[in-house]
């Protein structure tokens, strides 16, 4: 608890001077005001973030969260659960469509054993983070205790830190794990009050009793446990994930070393939802990657209050979104440093 506090307390607002500069940059570069749209915007916003006017992004690294899920006992999934363990194996490989992805932008990513049911070998290029053998079936208590779900926050924090002291200026979030669509919309239900039939999809595939008996476990973990709405990590706890709770540590450990994240799709948007109730200054340091095909992403990025900038039809996670995303984020960061401003090529406006 003593790693998430000091590093909520670290947390500060952006650099409000820096971004005044950078906008009187952005518009008097040779263009028509707003020509550049977003980039302009991510530009202003990283400025804000680094304290610089140029700022740097060529460090980038995607920290993918793994775990498992007890409720995938109660058939929500129809894919098998030791496809979590086979998956993860992967990333040390660069096998996977998050590492062909950051191929492009040469991202690194690596993969954390935050919950997996089974144990990963040593040698196989993953971070052994682990809490416990994934979650307990939140239709019969809570998925964790509080204490494991303020671990799981300070592991993230802990893989931030790391990545930032190997000197990463840039992250991105991702996560594997087999049936994390259910307790992600669990979490959004309870956070946004809506409707579950509304926000509830099928994931990587679900379970033989199809939407409606999906819809029927997560409210039945939902009335059993009693989240309470207004405390993120008590709605983590009792009807979250071992991987959610790392994402959402992963953005506070970014936000507390002043280094843009960038949020995958559906999932980690929800651990964004959940970083932000813990500490709603973190959001200042998030850049949304893409408009996720789940059900729930469209309320879960209205919560956020971050509209994304791509719509690719993807719904993979892993990081993929953010991975994808990076390029764009060096463009911003290139428009700032070379492209030239009025006065720099003699023109007057």
């Amino acid at each position: 608890m003593r790693l998430l506090e000091e590093t909520i307390q670290r947390i500060e607002g952006l650099d409000e001077v820096m971004m005044e500069k950078a906008r009187e940059r952005v518009d008097s570069l040779i263009k028509p005001p707003k020509s550049l749209g977003r980039l302009e915007d991510i530009a202003i916003q990283l400025s804000g973030i680094t304290g610089k006017l140029y700022p740097v992004v060529d460090q980038k690294t995607i920290i993918t969260m793994a775990a498992d899920h007890g409720v995938y006992e109660e058939g929500i999934s129809g894919n098998p659960q030791e496809i979590t363990w086979a998956q993860t194996l992967l990333f040390a490989k660069g096998l996977p469509g998050v590492c062909a992805i950051s191929r492009v932008s040469g991202a690194k990513v690596i993969a954390v054993d935050i919950g997996i049911k089974g144990d990963i070998p040593e040698d196989a290029g993953v971070f052994n983070r682990k809490i416990k053998h994934g979650t307990d079936n939140m239709v019969k208590g809570p998925a964790m205790t509080r204490e494991e779900a303020v671990k799981s926050l300070e592991v993230g924090i802990e893989m931030a830190n790391q990545e930032a002291k190997k000197g990463a200026n840039l992250l991105g979030t991702g996560e594997m794990g087999i049936g994390n669509t259910t307790p992600s919309t669990a979490i959004l239900s309870v956070l946004g009050n809506c409707d579950l039939l509304e926000i509830t999809g099928r994931g990587a595939g679900v379970g033989e009793g199809g939407i409606e008996h999906k819809v029927a476990v997560i409210r039945k973990a939902i009335e059993l446990n009693k989240p309470k709405p207004t405390d993120g990590i008590d709605v983590l706890a009792k009807v979250g994930g071992l991987e959610i709770g790392g994402m959402a540590g992963v953005m506070l450990g970014a936000a507390a070393n002043r280094i843009p994240v960038v949020i995958d799709g559906y999932i980690s948007t929800v651990a964004a939802l959940i970083a932000i109730a813990i500490e709603p200054k973190a959001k200042d340091y998030f850049i949304a990657s893409h408009a996720s095909l789940e059900p729930g992403a469209r309320l879960a990025n209205e919560l956020l209050g971050i509209e994304p900038m791509l719509t690719m039809d993807m719904c993979l996670g892993e990081g993929s979104g953010a991975a994808l995303a990076f390029p764009i984020i060096d463009a911003a960061v290139s428009m700032m440093a070379y492209m030239a401003t009025f006065a720099e090529v003699g023109m007057e406006i």
